[in-house]
């Protein structure tokens, strides 16, 4: 009785490391804290848990994998096999992606963002571009245009963001340039330390991260339409990783990408934006508006010189870069 007890307890035990060594566990490094950037990963997750009976995990680390700067360098020698990162962080590194950085694209909408992004990332060249990093490009992380809010005097016309020091990476940087600003492309989680140090007096920031990062409890005042641009953070994947992943998984990842992206608009519009604009009446934070013709005064300024500078130079380093930037404005237009 005992060897029948005992041969059964070796076949379930059997069984059970079986199952355990089927399962597909990755690790997904992300920053911050869970937010609504961040809710699309965590409704893939949830849904590629669901759809394999919990066969296939997404184990989502907050900061704890690595720096937000760092995590394409992650993603190439497989330290984990899914991560989020923007595109401004380091330029050099995702060229094709810069594009959707650009200054006053004209993008309106979470979902333009969605349809630009998603051009853009299935183009050859992007996809040759991250594959140098063992990268493949799952979905974008969708913004709306950034705004600046900051301290001090708030720059009402052209000539008021002369000497303006503002946290603000890629694109927008380059505008604000022109406009005599002066950027630096502190990383987000550093943003509210550079503001209370007088590094900047403003920061560019989409407005979930406006209140993630804490800059809406020290801000006075906010730019509600100067609409700049917005920054491309992209969740790419380890290469290697996805290619390893059964008929099955790769399936429950890949089904499960729309209905995340629309959990992530949903989120963003229904639960981010109704908490912002009473927070800015709460806090008595001035909300700046430009009229028309300063708006037109950016954009000549800025949108046209920084994109013949973006298509010369990354036509250079052997880039399609006009038909990438092609692909954008047709993409919104249509």
């Amino acid at each position: 009785m005992n060897r029948i007890l005992t041969g059964a307890c070796v076949a379930a035990l059997a069984t059970a490391f079986a199952a355990e060594a089927m399962a597909t566990e990755w690790n997904v490094s992300l920053w911050g804290k869970r937010r609504a950037f961040t809710e699309h990963v965590e409704k893939l997750a949830e849904l590629v848990s669901e759809k394999t009976g919990g066969e296939f995990t997404l184990n989502i680390n907050y900061g704890g994998l690595s720096k937000n700067t760092e995590n394409l360098d992650g993603i190439s020698i497989g330290a984990f096999e899914m991560a989020q990162f923007c595109a401004g962080y380091h330029a050099d590194k995702n060229p094709s992606i810069t594009v959707l950085e650009l200054p006053f694209l004209g993008v309106g909408t979470l979902e333009d963002e969605i349809k630009v992004s998603m051009a853009v990332y299935q183009h050859p060249a992007t996809v040759a571009d991250l594959a140098r990093w063992n990268a493949t490009l799952l979905m974008p992380s969708p913004l709306p245009q950034y705004n600046i809010a900051g301290v001090g005097e708030p720059p009402r016309s052209l000539a008021e963001f002369d000497g303006l020091t503002v946290r603000a990476t890629g694109g927008i940087g380059e505008a604000l340039t022109l406009v005599g600003a002066v950027p630096t492309s502190v990383t987000s989680e550093e943003a509210r330390q550079a503001l209370d140090s007088g590094i900047v007096k403003s920061i560019a920031f989409a407005p979930h991260a406006h209140m993630s990062f804490g800059i809406t409890e020290a801000a006075k005042w906010w730019t509600d339409n100067l609409n700049p641009g917005t920054v491309n953070c992209p969740v790419v994947v380890n290469t290697d990783a996805l290619n390893a992943l059964s008929d099955a998984e790769r399936e429950a990842l890949m089904s499960s990408i729309d209905e995340s992206m629309q959990h992530y608009v949903d989120f963003y519009e229904n639960e981010t934006m109704a908490k912002w604009w009473p927070m800015l009446e709460e806090k008595g934070i001035e909300t700046i508006s430009f009229d028309d013709g300063r708006l037109a005064e950016f954009r000549e300024k800025a949108a046209g010189p920084v994109a013949a500078k973006w298509i010369e130079e990354n036509s250079a380093r052997g880039l399609p870069a006009q038909e990438l930037y092609d692909l954008v404005i047709q993409t919104l237009n249509n």
